[in-house]
């Protein structure tokens, strides 16, 4: 499946995009921390590479490598960065911050936001790319190649957003069923390697050796990415967990038992 010019452009206009934003929130003397920058920027860097660049390995393994950076790896980098919170503080007043504002709590975007719609359209796509002749007939039309491209890195931006809610979007008391969804997404993928494993995608004679190479790439490179959402979502509980208990009238257990304590006569 050959890269797509046009997305490769568009991914690097939005990475300068970003970095001249975060240069000029510094400039007006807004902080914003430097390491969001580079996390965005080797997001970028990563489904650029996916899209234009060489990738390693046999036709399948390349092909996996690619998934991985387009679906998986760079969305998740840009997610993290927060581009939608940079976008809303650099913009000035006017109808455009509260529009974008408006877009991002309307009902259509709770709807796609909803954990397992997300999940059904990332994990969904990619058995229906490798589990049909989907795959077969990308590489002999340019055009449905670069859909399945343009699939590929959105629907991987939005599970990305939607599972880390980084972002100031439409959001509620998800946070069990965002890891239940990662839970269900992540086994789904799972099985999706292994029985690549065993079989290639329809209409297509890939070597063995090359079939299981890249099927264990999709395994383990799957594993290294749902492991870094989870740990996302680890520090969410974390926090929300810390909040709650400062809130409470007994405050922190730690902290009930040292007043109890002090309070007893002596």
């Amino acid at each position: 499946m050959t890269g797509t010019p046009a997305f490769a452009l568009l991914t690097a206009l939005a990475c300068t995009a970003y970095l001249l934003a975060a240069a000029a929130l510094r400039r007006r003397g807004d902080a914003w921390p430097w390491h969001r920058d580079a996390v965005f920027a080797a997001g970028c860097a990563a489904v650029g590479w996916g899209l234009s660049g060489r990738l390693p390995g046999q036709p399948f393994t390349a092909h996996v490598v690619r998934h991985l950076l387009l679906a998986m790896a760079g969305p998740l980098l840009c997610v993290l960065a927060r581009p939608l919170t940079l976008t809303l503080r650099v913009l000035p007043p006017g109808p455009a911050r509260p529009g974008l504002v408006a877009v991002a709590h309307s009902a259509p975007a709770g709807w796609l936001l909803w954990p397992p719609v997300a999940a059904a359209l990332d994990i969904g796509g990619l058995w229906l790319l490798h589990r049909t002749d989907l795959f077969a007939l990308a590489h002999h039309h340019a055009a449905l190649a670069a859909a399945v491209d343009l699939h590929l890195i959105t629907a991987g931006l939005l599970l990305s957003c939607t599972l880390c809610r980084l972002d100031p979007v439409r959001r509620g008391r998800d946070l069990p069923l965002r890891a239940a969804t990662l839970l269900a997404a992540g086994t789904a993928h799972a099985v999706l390697a292994r029985t690549l494993y065993a079989t290639g995608p329809p209409g297509t004679a890939f070597t063995p050796s090359d079939l299981r190479l890249g099927a264990q790439v999709m395994y383990y490179g799957g594993d290294a990415v749902e492991v870094a959402l989870a740990l996302v979502l680890a520090a969410q509980w974390y926090a929300a967990t810390g909040r709650r208990l400062a809130r409470s009238p007994a405050g922190p257990p730690g902290r009930s038992r040292r007043l109890s304590g002090s309070a007893r006569p002596r």
